[in-house]
């Protein structure tokens, strides 16, 4: 997905990773990128595949609070403190950069349409009275990015990014302080996709703090995306309450698609995952395994496989894997 803007931007061609980059059309693409997380700042710089620095500090409990309509920056000053620690490590990060954000604060639709013009000015009132019922805020307010993509049989959909201008402007300012000029913004799991290998079918489970997002990519094709509060974080978390977000989208992708899901991918459940895992293998006959131990990610330079194994930080290295580098 482009970043949150009113129009869409050129297709990224990716020679590396999913061809989701398909829809996944973010030009340009600056290396420098930041990550703003419930529980962590974390930023890197890429020189193509190859890693040239990261950081990451964990925040303060309460520091930041996603949400898709309050104010997410709860202690702007802990916040800033932090993310300047993590910049002072990167290094200089003035000029474009990457901005990924917690997935509640990006809402994701895949819409059904029989046509949709190809201007974007025209494009984007019909988009915008399609999802009027469907934000939890006035859709005027909205920054709206999007993408088609071809759904079985040849339909046309429309997979739509929308989030509140205000609160991605909290995120834009604090980055903007450091001389940084975000030109491209992403939902975490958005940035993450380009790891799922196109081959078959992929249901992705993604925990970062109490948010499950649970995502089904079919070659090119975007076919389910949804984000869920938990009561709990990864660690306490019980297998049942994952596989009751599972069994419904398992379902809906082989009633949609006449066909059964080929693996299942996941990320963020850190020492747990294997609990995770054996529980869907048991439960959906499904084969199960972290996301870091799949085809795109064990392709990549060392130094991309280690900020995945070592840190959990998907969302950067995804982002270098769209650049198609």
């Amino acid at each position: 997905m482009s970043s949150l803007t009113t129009a869409p931007r050129p297709v990224a061609k990716s020679s590396q990773g999913s061809r989701i980059s398909r829809w996944l059309h973010v030009m340009p693409h600056p290396e420098p990128v930041i990550e703003f997380a419930a529980g962590h700042v974390a930023a890197a710089r890429w020189d193509g595949a190859r890693l040239q620095s990261y950081a990451v500090e964990p925040l303060a409990a309460g520091a930041l609070m996603p949400s898709p309509v309050d104010v997410n920056i709860a202690q702007p000053e802990g916040v800033r403190e932090v993310l300047r620690r993590v910049l002072s490590r990167v290094g200089d990060i003035s000029g474009p950069v990457a901005l990924l954000l917690p997935d509640p604060v990006v809402r994701v639709f895949i819409l059904p349409f029989e046509d949709l013009p190809r201007r974007a000015d025209d494009a984007l009132p019909l988009l915008r009275w399609r999802l009027k019922k469907s934000v939890p805020f006035d859709v005027e307010e909205t920054a709206v990015s999007w993408s088609r993509q071809t759904a079985r049989h040849g339909a046309l959909e429309v997979v739509a990014a929308v989030a509140r201008q205000g609160i991605v402007r909290e995120y834009e300012g604090l980055v903007e302080a450091f001389g940084a000029q975000p030109t491209v913004v992403l939902s975490s799991t958005l940035a993450t996709l380009p790891l799922v290998s196109e081959n078959g079918s992929t249901l992705l489970l993604r925990m970062n703090g109490r948010t499950l997002t649970t995502a089904i990519v079919r070659g090119a094709t975007l076919c389910l995306y949804r984000s869920t509060e938990m009561p709990v974080t990864a660690a306490q978390l019980d297998p049942k309450w994952v596989l009751e977000e599972v069994f419904p989208a398992s379902a809906y992708y082989q009633d949609t698609w006449a066909e059964s899901i080929d693996r299942v991918l996941l990320a963020g459940f850190q020492e747990r995952q294997d609990l995770f895992a054996a529980a869907i293998e048991n439960e959906l006959k499904m084969p199960a395994r972290s996301l870091s131990a799949s085809e795109v990610p064990t392709s990549l330079d060392r130094s991309a496989q280690d900020l995945m194994l070592q840190h959990g930080l998907d969302p950067l290295v995804g982002w270098m894997a769209n650049a198609g580098a």
